[in-house]
């Protein structure tokens, strides 16, 4: 490509922040509020006058090049400071509005982060939220979130992390017909001799899985699901014992735990943000309110 040599200019700015953040021109135009052909053009058109390929097109969506990394950064930096001159401009309003990308697991999803986000969205209900669950972790580097919530011992060196508390798993059943809420069954069961839950190859190297191997090795469950979540509901069901965070636990009565907090399946809980929208006022709202309101037993 030539260049004419013309600079970048603010809207292009906008455009090219929104494909790398969205990765697709669908998800691009959504979020400009365009066509995705608009958003086709006008990339084009941009590479085109500065001379340079700024993504890298497949099947799968746009990739981003190193300089098309380095001007949406550029981009977020601007973002960032427009947001604080509109808070600045409006700081008698309350309300916080736009829209706030997270990503975590449907087992903190459900256990912990709908729960706080209910009244937050009650507060501010101009907020939107895009909530994605998953065990696969999303690229904050890349924008594909906002925030993440996740599981770890090692959080990402390049993002800032805070964290919000230690996440605990006990062993669990279903509750005994006849036994009060609150009171453990009078003889637990030999674990050894009991049909397990647990998660399959989806999660091979989880904690529970290694606790499970290490400690009954002759164990081999009856039952092999996808998810943690999955191995909640299923021992909630009664179909079978197995290892569920203490946090999830809690919210339902049909559970009895077996055996205490297990050392060994400690892992701590953060709250992740990229360092250049961090800032941002929606973001910042979100979590703040995330790091306050949750809370782990």
């Amino acid at each position: 490509m030539q260049s004419p040599n013309r600079p970048i200019e603010p809207t292009d700015l906008t455009l090219l922040l929104a494909l790398v953040r969205g990765g697709t021109l669908a998800r691009a135009a959504a979020a400009l509020g365009v066509d995705a052909s608009t958003v086709f053009r006008k990339a084009q058109r941009i590479e085109k006058r500065l001379g340079q390929r700024l993504f890298e097109r497949s099947r799968a969506g746009y990739r981003p090049t190193e300089l098309a990394q380095g001007l949406a950064a550029h981009a977020e930096r601007i973002e960032a400071e427009l947001e604080a001159a509109r808070a600045a401009t409006q700081a008698r309003d309350a309300q916080v509005t736009g829209l706030v990308r997270l990503s975590t697991t449907d087992t903190l999803l459900q256990g912990l982060v709908l729960p706080a986000l209910q009244r937050l969205a009650h507060a501010h209900p101009r907020l939107q939220f895009e909530l994605h669950a998953g065990n696969e972790p999303v690229n904050l580097t890349r924008r594909e979130a906002d925030i993440a919530l996740r599981a770890t011992r090692r959080p990402p060196p390049h993002l800032v992390g805070r964290e919000l508390g230690t996440i605990r798993a006990a062993v669990y059943a279903a509750r005994p017909a006849g036994l009060a809420p609150g009171r453990r069954p009078p003889a637990p069961p030999d674990l050894a001799e009991c049909a397990w839950v647990a998660p399959d190859e989806a999660l091979p190297d989880h904690l529970s899985v290694l606790w499970r191997r290490r400690h009954l090795p002759r164990v081999q469950p009856q039952w092999r699901v996808n998810s943690i979540l999955s191995v909640f509901d299923a021992v909630r069901l009664g179909l079978g014992v197995g290892i569920v965070p203490v946090f999830l636990a809690r919210t339902c009565e049909h559970l009895v735990p077996l055996t205490p907090p297990l050392p060994e399946c400690e892992t701590q809980l953060w709250l992740l943000t990229h360092p250049e929208s961090r800032h941002l006022r929606r973001i910042a709202t979100v979590a703040g309110h995330l790091a306050r309101a949750v809370e782990l037993p």
